[in-house]
């Protein structure tokens, strides 16, 4: 339901204490490591100051009521720097994923993954420990979606459905047959270093419209099982599912329907 107010032609439709309830609701808990995708524009204006600023504090007040001080949160800071041809600077390099996942980026408590392709920022408890250091291979063993999933993380997304790039880690570790293991080569920037790289992504064999990602299908089977529980908040949703329950789904799904997590789904 939207709840409104107006005062003086200034309309909100949600508070901090709606956004933790809403957390709390879909399952969040402290300690929690939390990996957000998020549009925070859908869920309307948050009480207070029409600014991003705002927003951005009012959700990120929230999370930390609820994962306290032992909680991470982790947002995509995605470039896709290499691919693109493009030097990948962790320290400037603008996050392609939102504002909020912009503004937690250049906030002064985050730590940002080196990872030229989908670089990830996180803060709390185990922000640098999840952050640093990764590997070249972006999907890879110990690489922050690796950690994430060591970690038990849960992915808590705002106003999306149950998609989430973890996904493709489990693809990976699944070895789904439309897609393989690329390489690129590019510029690392940071300070005065300036250095070439290798970066390995877990790429689409064929570029076609038919290999392309398709979360329809599992988000359905998601919200049918319980798996991944929504909040409704403002004019948006708050929906969570654990990283271990979205592995075991897919582990269980691919065998039936192989190409389910794709355009392709219907063969």
């Amino acid at each position: 339901m939207v709840v409104s107010h107006w005062n003086k032609k200034i309309m909100w439709h949600y508070t901090h204490r709606d956004i933790v309830n809403a957390f709390k609701t879909v399952g969040l808990k402290q300690g929690d490591v939390v990996f957000s995708h998020s549009n925070i524009g859908f869920f309307g204006f948050p009480k207070g100051e029409r600014r991003n600023e705002n927003a951005f504090e009012t959700i990120i007040g929230a999370f930390f009521d609820v994962i306290g001080e032992d909680g991470t949160l982790v947002v995509p800071t995605y470039t896709y720097s290499f691919p693109r041809n493009e030097i990948y600077n962790p320290d400037t390099s603008s996050s392609t994923c939102g504002i909020f996942s912009e503004m937690l980026r250049k906030d002064d408590r985050s730590f940002r993954s080196h990872d030229p392709y989908i670089s990830v920022s996180a803060i709390g408890k185990q922000a640098r420990l999840i952050t640093d250091n990764v590997p070249t291979n972006s999907y890879g063993i110990d690489s922050f979606f690796d950690r994430f999933y060591k970690a038990d993380g849960v992915i808590c997304n705002l106003n999306f459905d149950a998609g989430s790039t973890f996904i493709h880690y489990v693809e990976r570790r699944l070895e789904v047959p439309y897609r393989f293991d690329k390489t690129f080569w590019g510029i690392f920037e940071q300070g005065v270093k300036r250095e070439r790289r290798k970066n390995i992504v877990w790429a689409r064999r064929e570029m076609s419209d038919k290999f392309a990602s398709n979360m329809e299908i599992l988000h359905k089977l998601a919200v049918e099982r319980n798996l991944y529980r929504i909040a409704h908040v403002g004019r948006g949703m708050i929906g969570m599912i654990t990283s271990h329950d979205m592995f075991r789904l897919i582990q269980e799904t691919l065998p039936l329907y192989p190409w389910f997590l794709t355009n392709n789904h219907s063969v």
